[in-house]
């Protein structure tokens, strides 16, 4: 091994930095973080404005199954977090971390604008026992109501407890009855309007790439190696990730179901342009931080802005080929399982697989002994990582379904927010908890007393879990009309956000601190990759909570109440599991990381 290596959670020899001596003017840390906090702020403003449309977006408007829903939903949140590792790269070596951003902010921005042309919604069709019906919908909200036409007659579609569904007469009489399995709901839905969506999730995708992982590492390099600010500001710039998104949970949702959903969808492409403009027009406050590299020229430059856009249908044909994946028979196995996967999921997999032991290997190589070592602490908590995101995403699909279908919306009976507004309690948690953490750790930390590192993720996994455990008991008060109170669904929200805080912004100081300081950017993309393997996972689990629907409805709310319990106890558990056995471990994992907290 090679021990001349740089020391870890340095910055990169290549960039050119500004020191942090002296230059403290932001509540005790660099005045460049306020800069750098606002950036984040609007660009995380558009993109959790978009996520929290996307689930229903593409279940009410589209009308997609639950299954292709989830599968969607989760195959973008996937790319968005794997494709930090190749912009992290790129930074590193070619364009730098600011250029790289800026370059990400435009073109996040073009795909959310081209978000907002969906076209008109799909129209609901049903096939039963092979034959295709068209459905028409009367109704809005709980009063809704979906009939189909057999014969000349008007046939109401209810679902039973059995997952067969009853056409009811005028007289609420029984007509037919279909087996389960037997009836098919879907849309028929444009395949222009279908393509623009998949190219503006494309050019989201790419674009997250560039932006993600290298404002982060803009954070850390305003920090001198040691410095025991580094946690603090993290936090401080997480508090800002969940401002930004706690704003936009609730104002994009609101001008969605206001004007329609390109309203809200053209809200989030304004707060990305604001991210832009943050960074474009510094007036010099970020001179010396994030620049290209010192040995790279600016030649380059146009053949990887341009080689990004021709990525763009690589994407598009990605999602594509997601939309069109048959689940394997039942009993074939792993090897069926893994055979059958999308390309998407075979990208995914193998790029973890062989992408976590590959930069070990170098490190034990290039790096010294005690470099290898926290290379390794590194490794493990990143895995550890994935099934904490794993769950937490579920947010974002079915626990979004899960307020649409089997929540009661009311506040205190004074009026009601949407299904895509329920998200907003976690960033509102955030930001009111962040500094709490903050003045905690800190506080701790003063003490010698702070949790290490890996103490920390196992907190964050248990109360994940526990999260979920909490609202499954809440189930069990469910009215007559199948569905939770809000406040169940709000204490998920809250207890999920303690453990977020427990992980997230400390994962992203971790890396800058174990990582060996030639691959902090790369390293940066690994973290953000095991994220985009727990997104795609997280699609899975959630279509293993898919419901029967028609035009975007369920068919049957016990169903859909005793579906959701299931697979929220299954998950809770395991989550809880997993958390102890990383308490169990956490002492040889903290020898391995030599005095890093």
């Amino acid at each position: 091994m090679d021990d001349s290596a740089a020391e870890p959670g340095a910055i990169p020899g290549n960039y050119t930095q500004a020191s942090t001596q002296g230059k403290d003017g932001w509540f005790g840390h660099p005045k460049q973080l306020a800069r750098l906090f606002t950036t984040e702020m609007w660009e995380r403003f558009g993109y959790y404005g978009m996520r929290a449309l996307l689930t229903l977006y593409l279940a009410q408007h589209f009308l997609f199954d639950d299954t292709t829903t989830a599968s969607i939903y989760g195959g973008f949140t996937a790319l968005v977090y794997l494709t930090p590792l190749i912009g992290g790269l790129i930074a590193d070596r070619y364009l730098g971390s600011k250029r790289s951003v800026k370059f990400g902010a435009i073109l996040m921005a073009l795909g959310y604008f081209t978000l907002c042309f969906g076209g008109e919604a799909a129209k609901p069709y049903a096939t039963i026992d092979g034959q295709r019906y068209e459905v028409t919908v009367e109704g809005k909200g709980e009063a809704q109501r979906q009939f189909v036409t057999d014969d000349g007659q008007k046939l109401q579609i209810k679902g039973n407890d059995d997952k067969t569904v009853s056409l009811l007469g005028a007289d609420g009489t029984e007509v037919r009855k279909v087996d389960a399995g037997n009836f098919k709901a879907s849309g028929e839905r444009s395949s222009f309007y279908t393509m623009l969506l998949l190219i503006g999730l494309s050019m989201v995708t790419i674009g997250n790439g560039f932006f993600k992982p290298n404002i982060s590492t803009m954070v850390g390099s305003l920090y001198d190696q040691g410095d025991q600010r580094r946690d603090a500001g993290f936090t401080i710039f997480y508090m800002g990730i969940n401002l930004g998104s706690l704003l936009s949970q609730l104002a994009c949702p609101f001008l969605a179901d206001a004007y329609g959903w390109w309203a809200g969808f053209g809200l989030a492409a304004i707060g990305m342009l604001a991210s832009w403009a943050l960074i474009q027009f510094d007036g010099g406050r970020l001179d010396g931080y994030g620049e290209r590299p010192a040995d790279a020229t600016s030649s380059r430059d146009w053949l990887i802005y341009g080689g990004a856009l021709l990525a763009v249908p690589v994407v598009w044909f990605l999602f594509s080929n997601l939309m069109g994946y048959v689940k394997p028979e039942a009993g074939s196995g792993i090897l069926g399982y893994i055979a059958t996967l999308p390309i998407m999921g075979k990208l995914l997999f193998g790029t973890f697989l062989i992408g976590v032991p590959a930069i070990l290997f170098w490190s034990y190589l290039k790096g010294s002994k005690v470099e290898f070592q926290m290379m390794i602490a590194a490794m493990v908590l990143i895995i550890f990582n994935v099934v904490f995101w794993t769950l937490f995403e579920q947010a974002g699909s079915s626990l979004t379904l899960f307020a649409d279908r089997n929540t009661d919306l009311s506040v205190f009976g004074w009026f009601s927010i949407s299904a895509g507004q329920t998200q907003f309690f976690n960033a509102f948690f955030i930001v009111a908890l962040a500094p709490v953490f903050s003045i905690l750790w800190n506080a701790m930390a003063k003490r010698g007393i702070e949790p290490g590192i890996p103490i920390k993720f196992g907190i964050g996994l248990m109360g994940v879990g526990f999260g979920f455990l909490f609202l499954v008991w809440g189930s069990q008060f469910a009215g007559d009309d199948f569905k939770v109170g809000l406040w169940w669904l709000a204490g998920l929200y809250l207890i999920h956000s303690i453990a977020e805080l427990c992980i997230s912004p400390v994962g992203l100081s971790m890396i800058t601190k174990l990582s060996i300081a030639r691959i902090v950017g790369m390293m940066m993309g690994v973290w953000f990759l095991s994220i985009s393997v727990a997104q795609y996972v997280a699609g899975v689990v959630a279509q293993v909570a898919s419901v029967e629907t028609v035009g975007g409805q369920v068919t049957n709310l016990k169903v859909s109440l005793n579906t959701y319990v299931d697979v929220f106890t299954t998950i809770g558990w395991i989550s809880v599991g997993i958390g102890v056995l990383l308490m169990l471990i956490a002492y040889p994992l903290k020898r391995l990381m030599h005095g890093v907290k």
